[in-house]
């Protein structure tokens, strides 16, 4: 038998954190003296303070520790540890986003941003629309381009978005995912959709969206100097895409703001 001491010495673990995960049941000793309180652990049990370890370097909340260490099997196991790892890959492709943006916006600006003013007759095209919560976008974005690749076969153009103002105000708006075509199809959730005359503020973002609030602000000030009001839904427009090349930084999206002049005074 090994006194505390010693385990912690074997595991690298300090003698605080190993009562810790007694208290906590994940790591009880082989055997506690009733008289002194002393705890002793055996040779055997250094892997499973091993598997703790590592859980915790992982962030694995204790609770999950615990369901890891009761699972029945090694698959369930693994498929608990795989859930935690992928809530980790999120975590840091939220934080890398965000690192992107704070950097842009801590730079000054080398040059203004470009912006074209453009008048957009009514198109007809075809696309897939529903109204999505904003964390759910991305997932729905891409099932919704996956159906009108399967079914326009001759697109006249980039793939574009038209996106409600209440999906940024109250986190759920009405999406309209589109590609323009010289006869839009009826198949499954496609269907042709009259996208409506407009003038646009346009700049294009470059590179991948992680940072491309900060282009959506930069466009916004420049409607606000120039005296413009925006009016309807943002569209985008995927130039240059995954679709198109793997390298984000070759992608390219126009973000267009409908507009109207504001009266003078």
């Amino acid at each position: 038998m090994l006194t505390i001491g010693e385990f912690s010495r074997l595991t690298h673990l300090s003698v605080r954190t190993l009562r810790r995960y007694h208290e906590a049941g994940l790591l009880e000793p082989a055997a506690v003296d009733p008289a002194t309180g002393y705890r002793r652990y055996t040779a055997e049990q250094i892997p499973t303070a091993q598997v703790v370890h590592r859980l915790r370097e992982l962030d694995l909340p204790l609770a999950d520790v615990r369901r890891v260490l009761l699972a029945p099997d090694p698959g369930a196991r693994a498929a608990l540890v795989a859930d935690h790892l992928r809530r980790l890959e999120a975590q840091l492709d939220r934080t890398r986003a965000a690192v992107v943006s704070l950097r842009r916006l801590l730079r000054p600006s080398a040059s203004p941003i470009d912006v074209e003013l453009r008048v957009v007759a009514a198109t007809t095209v075809a696309a897939v629309e529903d109204d999505v919560a904003l964390d759910e976008v991305l997932g729905w974005y891409a099932d919704a381009t996956a159906e009108l690749d399967a079914v326009v076969h001759e697109p006249a153009g980039p793939p574009g978005g038209s996106y409600d103002n209440a999906l940024f105000e109250t986190g759920r708006g009405h999406v309209v995912v589109h590609r323009p075509t010289a006869a839009p199809p009826r198949v499954g959730r496609v269907r042709p959709v009259t996208l409506p005359a407009v003038e646009l503020a346009v700049t294009t973002h470059a590179g991948a969206h992680d940072d491309i609030d900060v282009t959506y602000g930069e466009l916004g000030a420049w409607v606000v100097a120039n005296a413009l009001a925006v009016a309807g839904p943002v569209r985008e427009t995927y130039l240059v895409g995954p679709r198109d090349t793997p390298d984000p930084a070759a992608w390219r999206t126009e973000i267009g703001w409908p507009v109207f002049r504001l009266a003078a005074g």
